[in-house]
C-alpha cells in the first residue's frame, strides 16, 4: 500500500483557499457536489470564508448556504454585494429561499425580501407566515398541477410551460377549477394515452395522502414514510393545494427530530445545534448540558436521604449493601426501557391518548416478568455463590431470607419503574411537554430514590429488622 493516501477533493479545495489560488477554487467548485462545500467552508478560518465566498461566486453560493449551520448563514449572505443576492436569491427553490430567511434576523430578512423581485416577494412572504417546523414552513409550492377539466394534451402543454420551474415531474397533482386537490397522476400516465384522454379518467384520487400546512413537519416526514411516497401534496384547510413535501426533506426532517429526541434523552437541553460537534463551541456544550445536569444532583441528594434514613438496616445486615446498587441500577435501566420504547411508538404514531392504560397494563406484566427473572437470578447468586464468601449474619437471619428479601425487592422495583416509565412519557404528552424530556435522566433520578425505599422497606419486613 502506498505511503500517500488519495487526498480528498475537500483537502484539495482547503489548500487551493489556503494559497489563494482562486482560479483552482473555482475550478474544483464548480465540481464538487453543495454539501461538500458547505463542509469545505465550516473547516475555514473565519478570515478566509470571504474570499472563498467572493470567489464561488453566487450562483455556486446559492444551494451551499442552505446547508450552513444557523449561525452562519447570516455571514455568509453578508460577503455578496445586493447585486449578487439578486443572483444567489433567485437560484434558489422558494422553500430553500424561505428556509434561509427564517434563519436570519429580523432586519436582515426585510432588507433580503427587498431584494426579491416582485413575484418572488409574495410567494416567499406568503410561505414566511408559517412556522418554519410546520409542513407549510418545508413545502416546496414549484409542483406539477393539472386541471381534471384538461385533456393529457392540454395537461403537457401546461406542464411544458413550467417545467423549468418544477421541482419534480415524477409526481403531478391534479386540482379542479377552485385549485381543490382531488387526484395525482405519473407522468407516464400522461405519456402512454391519447392526447384526447381527459385526465380525470386516469388520474388516482387522493384521500388521506395529504397533510395541512399548519401540521408538525414530522408528521409530515411520517406520512411520507408511511404511504411510500414521493412527495406529500400540502393543503390548506379548505383543500386547496399549496405544495409539496418532498422525500428529501423528510430525511431532513427525520434527522433533526431524532437528533432532538436524542439529545433531550441525555438531558440535553437549549437550542439544537446545526454545527457539527467539533464546530460547537464549548460554551454552547456547557449552557446545554448544565442545566439538567445540576437539577437532577439536586434530586439524587434525596437518595442520600433515604441511605440516612435506612442507615439502622445496612448496620445490622451489612450483607444489604452488596445489592443495594444493582436494584437502583436495574430500575434505571428498565424505566429507561419502557419510556423509550413508549416514546419511539408514540413518535410513529402507534400511540395514541386513549392506549394510556393498555400501555400502562402492557408495561406492568413486562415489568413483573423481567422483575421475576431478575430477582430468581439474584436469589439463585446468594445461595449457591455466597456462601463460599463466608459473610457473618446477625443471629436468626439465613441467606435464604435474604435471597428471597432481594428477590421481592427487585422484582417490585423492577415492576414498578416499568411501569413509570411507559407513564411518564404518556403523562407529559397530556400535560403539552415534550415526552422526550421526561425520559431516561428524569426517571433514573426518580428510580434511584424510589429503588431504595422499596429495598429498605422491603428488608425491614422480611428480615425483622
Amino acid at each position: 500500500m502506498p505511503d500517500d493516501e488519495a487526498t480528498l477533493p475537500i483537502d484539495e479545495l482547503l489548500r487551493a483557499v489556503e494559497a489563494e489560488d482562486q482560479s483552482a477554487v473555482r475550478a474544483m467548485a464548480e465540481e464538487m457536489h453543495y454539501a461538500d462545500l458547505a463542509q469545505a467552508f465550516q473547516e475555514l478560518e473565519e478570515e478566509q470564508h470571504g474570499l472563498f465566498l467572493k470567489t464561488i461566486g453566487p450562483a455556486l453560493a446559492a444551494d451551499m448556504i442552505v446547508e450552513l449551520p444557523d449561525s452562519l448563514i447570516e455571514e455568509a449572505l453578508g460577503a455578496f454585494s445586493p447585486s449578487e443576492l439578486k443572483v444567489l436569491f433567485h437560484e434558489l427553490s422558494d422553500d430553500d429561499r424561505v428556509d434561509i430567511l427564517q434563519d436570519v434576523g429580523d432586519e436582515a430578512r426585510l432588507r433580503f425580501l427587498g431584494l426579491l423581485g416582485p413575484e418572488d416577494e409574495e410567494l416567499t412572504r406568503s410561505l414566511l407566515k408559517y412556522d418554519h417546523d410546520t409542513a407549510g414552513g418545508r413545502m416546496t409550492t414549484r409542483i406539477g398541477r393539472v386541471f381534471a377539466s384538461q385533456t393529457v394534451k392540454q395537461a403537457i402543454e401546461m406542464l411544458r410551460r413550467s417545467q423549468e420551474s418544477t421541482e419534480t415531474l415524477s409526481r403531478i397533482f391534479v386540482v379542479d377549477e377552485k385549485g381543490r386537490l382531488i387526484g395525482k397522476l405519473r407522468f407516464r400516465d400522461l405519456a402512454f394515452n391519447t392526447w384526447d384522454t381527459p385526465v380525470r379518467d386516469i388520474m388516482r384520487e387522493i384521500g388521506t395522502e395529504r397533510v395541512l400546512a399548519t401540521a408538525d413537519q414530522e408528521e409530515a416526514a411520517n406520512m411520507l414514510l408511511k404511504y411510500d411516497l414521493i412527495a406529500l401534496p400540502v393543503v390548506d384547510e379548505f383543500g386547496h393545494l399549496l405544495g409539496i413535501v418532498t422525500h428529501d426533506d423528510a430525511m431532513e426532517i427525520l434527522q433533526e427530530e431524532s437528533t432532538e429526541d436524542i439529545e433531550k434523552i441525555a438531558g440535553i437541553g437549549g437550542e439544537q445545534s446545526e454545527e457539527t460537534y467539533l464546530n460547537t463551541t464549548i460554551l454552547t456544550q456547557f449552557r446545554r448540558r448544565a442545566g439538567w445536569l445540576t437539577g437532577l444532583a439536586f434530586v439524587s441528594i434525596l437518595s442520600g436521604y433515604v441511605m440516612m434514613r435506612f442507615g439502622s438496616v445496612l448496620s445490622q445486615v451489612f450483607l444489604l449493601s452488596l445489592f443495594l446498587p444493582m436494584v437502583v441500577a436495574a430500575g434505571g435501566n428498565t424505566g429507561g426501557q419502557a419510556s423509550t420504547m413508549v416514546i419511539r411508538a408514540m413518535s410513529l404514531g402507534e400511540i395514541d391518548e386513549d392506549c394510556t392504560w393498555q400501555v400502562a397494563w402492557k408495561e406492568l406484566r413486562t415489568g413483573f416478568f423481567l422483575g421475576a427473572l431478575l430477582g430468581t437470578c439474584m436469589a439463585a447468586f446468594t445461595l449457591v455463590l455466597l456462601p463460599f464468601f463466608h459473610f457473618a449474619l446477625p443471629p436468626g437471619l439465613t441467606l435464604g431470607k435474604v435471597a428471597f428479601t432481594v428477590a421481592v425487592a427487585l422484582t417490585t422495583q423492577v415492576t414498578s419503574a416499568t411501569f413509570l416509565g411507559s407513564l411518564l412519557p404518556l403523562g407529559a404528552r397530556a400535560a403539552k411537554l415534550d415526552p422526550a424530556v421526561v425520559s431516561a435522566p428524569a426517571i433514573a433520578a426518580i428510580v434511584d430514590v424510589s429503588g431504595m425505599v422499596i429495598y429498605f422497606s422491603v428488608a425491614r419486613a422480611i428480615l425483622g429488622l
